[in-house]
């Protein structure tokens, strides 16, 4: 008997309190153990994307019921620490959380016209989220000398079942120094050796911008990416070698986006008593609203299933799957703008194919 459907809702991080001006960039993972851990950016004085900006925590262990207080695991005046991109090692548990650092005043700009820094940094926790280890830089690892701007994610990395951790990425090549003009790729880092060592991976074709990675269950990856060009549709590729290389870049038509980042995760693998399916989330309109979740049955080649978690004003999510089956988006909406709060969804699959003509 199918179960009935719920969804629920509550506001993780309200902008304006805690002594944020804005809260914006969601993240989140579920940890070896079965946590839930949500990560943010807290913008200090202001809604932009630079200045000074902290990087958060909230961790819940009852599969996202309740959450503790806030915990700061990145901060340095005068800086943004930002862009947080978490993965989970199954081997041990570690969560490795790659993430960027400019200065305050060095925004995208300055930095795609070459007369800032931006960095990549790495930090990681071995119990569970509580506590972090001091951030090293692995800049010049996994940052080619002639990228200006880099991000990690946003949003979570993968384990393959290799044993591979990947990490969506995204940088701007320095041509011209202009942050309009100068080409846009997709990338991502890995690592072979449990967090100990990062490389770049494949990059795909110009045009593409923050983006998400899956593993097919044929052992492929699919990586589905902001779009720059054309029609405002996703862009996607796929990785056959465990994203050494990716193929030539395309895009679907049928997902929407207003130039926005997107979600994936994957929900259920058949032979594992079920069938596959996979997550996929993002504002789904050429405005940034309507965060919407969808379902693929044929590993990301098809999304007929689709629910409007938000209808009003929306950006940024990330998605997991609690250790129950729940399905939990975290998102960025609001009333007025999409960047008021960081709300966490928690609903079932029954909710999510809820009078459709083709549940499962």
């Amino acid at each position: 008997m199918m179960a009935e459907p719920w969804l629920e809702q509550s506001d993780l991080f309200v902008s304006g309190s805690g002594g944020y001006h804005t809260y914006r960039i969601p993240a989140l993972i579920r940890t070896r153990q079965g946590a839930l851990l949500t990560f943010c950016e807290g913008r200090k004085h202001g809604r932009g994307d630079a200045g000074e900006i902290d990087l958060l925590l909230r961790r819940s262990t009852d599969g996202g019921t309740s959450w503790g207080p806030v915990q700061i695991v990145a901060s340095q005046n005068g800086m943004t620490c930002g862009n947080p991109c978490p993965v989970v090692d199954r081997h041990d548990g570690t969560i490795w959380l790659p993430f960027c650092k400019n200065l305050a005043e060095g925004d995208e700009e300055l930095i795609t016209q070459g007369k800032a820094p931006r960095t990549v940094w790495l930090t990681s926790s071995s119990d569970d989220g509580l506590t972090w280890a001091e951030p090293v830089e692995i800049t010049e690892r996994v940052k080619d000398p002639a990228w200006t701007w880099y991000a990690t994610g946003p949003g979570h990395g993968i384990q393959l079942r290799s044993g591979r951790l990947v990490v969506p990425c995204d940088h701007i090549v320095g041509v011209r120094y202009d942050r309009r003009s100068d080409p846009y790729h997709s990338h991502v880092i890995y690592s072979d050796d449990h967090g100990a060592n990062w490389r770049i991976g494949g990059i795909v074709e110009e045009g593409t911008n923050e983006c998400c990675v899956v593993e097919t269950a044929d052992g492929g990856l699919y990586m589905n990416c902001r779009n720059y060009l054309g029609e405002k549709r996703r862009a996607y590729a796929w990785s056959h070698d465990g994203g050494l290389s990716f193929t030539g870049r395309a895009w679907d038509q049928s997902l929407v986006e207003p130039i926005c980042q997107a979600a994936m995760a994957r929900l259920t693998l058949a032979g594992e008593g079920s069938r596959n399916r996979v997550l996929f989330s993002n504002p789904a309109s050429t405005a940034r609203e309507r965060m919407t979740v969808r379902l693929s049955y044929d590993e990301c080649r098809t999304w007929p299933v689709s629910r409007t978690l938000y209808a009003g004003p929306a950006a940024y999510s990330d998605l997991a799957v609690a250790a129950d089956g729940a399905i939990l988006c975290l998102y960025e909406r609001g009333d007025a703008h999409p960047y008021e709060r960081l709300t966490l969804a928690r609903f079932n699959l029954e909710w999510l194919t809820y009078s459709q003509d083709h549940l499962p």
